[in-house]
């Protein structure tokens, strides 16, 4: 599960979500993207449960990068305890998310592969996120964790 090593602060306030995502709201890394059109908190769980179902789907033949991270922690009283004595003990981690933020991104796979792997998901997600895509979409494949491009390769392969 996705949590911080360490923290200053073990009890934070709940903070407000309003207002749309300034940061992260385009494509970074990858070709197809799911973007959150509503603001939540979502569990480290569900970020987990959500990337495994998209690495099951691509049968690892694409790469997956999560953008979103939970470092806020939530806290929560046992049952069936008396008003006051101060704050809960941490339960769960959750990482803030406004709408417009992209969480997830796919690269190395066709298009259809990618909204459908994208959309198994969307559906382990407690929002309505969309499909996005890169306006051009250059062929490439990631060998030992950089990017080969493959156009690349065919204009030095035709020059020569």
């Amino acid at each position: 599960m996705l949590m911080p090593r360490r923290v200053k602060r073990r009890k934070l306030h709940r903070g407000r979500m309003t207002g749309k995502a300034i940061r992260g709201s385009e494509l970074a890394y990858g070709d197809y993207g799911l973007v959150a059109m509503e603001p939540a908190w979502i569990t480290n769980r569900q970020i987990e449960s959500a990337r495994i179902a998209m690495t099951r789907y691509t049968k690892r033949g694409g790469k997956v990068w999560i953008n979103i991270f939970p470092h806020k922690s939530v806290t929560k009283k046992p049952a069936e305890t008396r008003m006051g004595s101060g704050k809960g003990s941490p339960e769960k981690w959750v990482a803030v998310v406004k709408p417009g933020r992209v969480l997830y991104e796919l690269a190395g796979v066709t298009e259809e592969v990618a909204r459908e792997a994208l959309r198994l998901g969307m559906h382990k997600l407690p929002i309505k996120c969309k499909f996005i895509k890169r306006d051009s979409i250059r062929e490439k494949r990631y060998v030992k964790g950089k990017v080969v491009y493959l156009d690349d390769k065919k204009e030095e392969e035709g020059g020569e």
